[in-house]
């Protein structure tokens, strides 16, 4: 077991585990770390606390000190240096008429380098940008291109819900977002309504979509054969989260609604235009994987077999059999095929 605390560098950004090193610290709190960057200046987002080693990414980091009030008013002179970094990028980024967006400007703690984020359509070519801004800041410049869902987390904002987006608030990675996950909920598929404010889906699509998998499984679907308490029906329509569907009877063509705990059945309804192979069972596949061995096994056996007295032996064609019969033979000088020229007629005069 170790020790360990959890610090952000950025508000609403990923945590990141650091050996406390013996210092008492309480959330909030700003300390001095070490990164693979160098010194650094980040926020307590978690008091100390035991972790498996297991859990922990080797070498741990360690925290330097607690932020004294000259490291906080450096990590504050920082944040103004950027606002006017951005000022100045973003006038060199239209001198030199490039297709990017800047996006946020970072210092590093000692001021030995700063970082500038943006985005592009495709690949920019930025070396005459560097030189003009290193000639302008004397540190290393160095450009970092992101994606758009990484732009919609620095900036923030907020969401088609009213809320603040989740991945400026509380998320710290990003989850893979799919299509299916919009269809298994029965969202509209209208890309203005499931997407969010970077254009992508919607992460908290992700949220809900374990318990849509489970009411699939225990749900029957739409157009199959249940048995309810007035008789046989079809399933016409669902609601997965309430657990109601509406079944039109056989016979008499009603609809009623029913909850899914009364109805006995599922198997879906096949149309005779929709007929498909029915699925076999494990047993019936090994089973029939055997008979193709054992058929195999037969067949090699008569193949290997000799050949017995009275037998007639099939030879190959060759000299003796037919013209028609008689395999083509190819003429080839040095691996090069070579056709025999056409005869020509007679001479002309």
């Amino acid at each position: 077991m170790s020790t360990v605390i959890s610090v952000r560098f950025k508000d609403g950004g990923k945590t990141y585990y650091f050996d406390p090193c013996g210092f008492e610290v309480r959330p909030g709190q700003q300390v001095i770390v070490e990164t693979a960057r160098g010194i650094e200046c980040a926020t307590v987002a978690a008091g100390a606390r035991e972790l498996d080693e297991g859990e922990l990414a080797k070498p741990l980091k360690k925290v330097v000190r607690v932020a004294t009030p000259s490291d906080v008013s450096r990590a504050q002179e920082n944040r103004r240096k950027e606002e006017r970094a951005f000022g100045i990028c973003q006038q060199k980024i239209q001198d030199h008429g490039l297709e990017m967006k800047l996006v946020e400007v970072e210092y590093a703690f000692d001021g030995s380098k700063v970082l500038f984020y943006f985005t592009a359509d495709g690949r920019v070519d930025f070396r005459e940008l560097v030189k003009d801004l290193a000639g302008v800041f004397h540190t290393r410049i160095e450009l970092r291109q992101i994606g758009v869902r990484d732009e919609a987390r620095m900036l923030g904002g907020l969401g088609s819900c009213g809320r603040e987006f989740c991945c400026s608030s509380f998320l710290t990675d990003f989850q893979p977002v799919s299509i299916r996950m919009a269809k298994a909920q029965g969202l509209s598929l209208n890309p203005t309504k499931i997407s969010g404010a970077c254009g992508r889906l919607m992460c908290c699509l992700k949220y809900e979509q374990a318990a849509y998998e489970d009411l699939i499984k225990t749900t029957p679907r739409i157009n199959s054969v249940v048995v309810t308490p007035d008789g046989r029906g079809t399933v016409a329509e669902t609601s997965l989260l309430t657990g109601l569907l509406k079944v039109r009877l056989d016979g008499s063509g009603e609809l009623r609604v029913y909850h899914k705990d009364q109805l006995e059945g599922g198997q879906r309804r096949v149309s005779p235009g929709d007929e498909a192979a029915p699925k076999r069972s494990p047993e019936e596949k090994d089973r029939q994987a055997e008979e193709l061995s054992e058929e195999s096994g037969s067949q090699d056996q008569a193949a290997a077999r000799p050949q017995r007295a009275g037998e007639e032996k099939a030879e190959p064609a060759g000299e003796g059999a037919p013209a028609a019969d008689r395999p083509r033979r190819r003429h080839r000088r040095g691996g090069v095929r070579h056709r025999k020229p056409a005869a020509r007629g007679p001479a002309k005069e």
